[in-house]
C-alpha cells in the first residue's frame, strides 16, 4: 500500500526534528572539544544504535503502539538524525539470529564499501571541480 499524504507529513516532521537535533549536538560537540575529532558524529552513531534499539523494542515486543509511531521516530527522527542506527540494529538482528557471516559482511561492506564510495565521492568531486 502507498503511504498517504498523512504518513508523508509525520514523517517530515519527525525528520524534521532528527536534522536539528543532530546539527545542535554537531555544534555542541564542536564548541566543547574542538574539531580535531568528530564527537559529535560518532555521539550521534552511538546514541542513535541505542535509541533505535530501544524504540523498536519496546513498539515490537512491549505495547502495541499505533504503526505511526514507528514512523515518527525511527523513519522520521532517526533517519535525519543518523542512518548509522539502522545498520547497527540491522547488524544485531543478524547477529541474533545466528547469522554471522551475514553480520560481518554487513559490517565489512558498510564500512569498507562506504569509506572506499566516499573516497571515490571526493575523487570524482575533485575530478569535476
Amino acid at each position: 500500500m502507498a503511504p498517504g499524504w498523512r504518513d508523508v507529513l509525520v514523517i517530515a516532521l519527525g525528520a524534521a526534528a532528527g536534522a536539528n537535533a543532530r546539527y545542535w549536538l554537531s555544534n555542541w560537540f564542536v564548541a566543547r572539544f574542538g574539531p580535531a575529532f568528530p564527537w559529535g558524529t560518532l555521539f550521534i552513531n552511538v546514541s542513535g544504535g541505542l535509541v533505535i534499539g530501544l524504540v523498536l523494542t519496546v513498539l515490537g515486543q512491549r505495547l502495541v503502539a499505533d504503526p505511526t509511531y514507528r514512523l515518527l521516530l525511527v523513519t522520521g527522527f532517526l533517519g535525519a538524525y543518523t542512518t548509522f542506527s539502522t545498520f547497527t540494529y540491522e547488524t544485531t538482528a543478524l547477529i541474533q539470529q545466528g547469522e554471522y557471516v551475514s553480520a560481518a559482511g554487513n559490517v565489512a561492506g558498510s564500512v569498507g564499501l562506504g569509506l572506499a564510495a566516499t573516497l571515490g565521492g571526493i575523487w570524482l568531486g575533485r575530478l569535476l571541480a
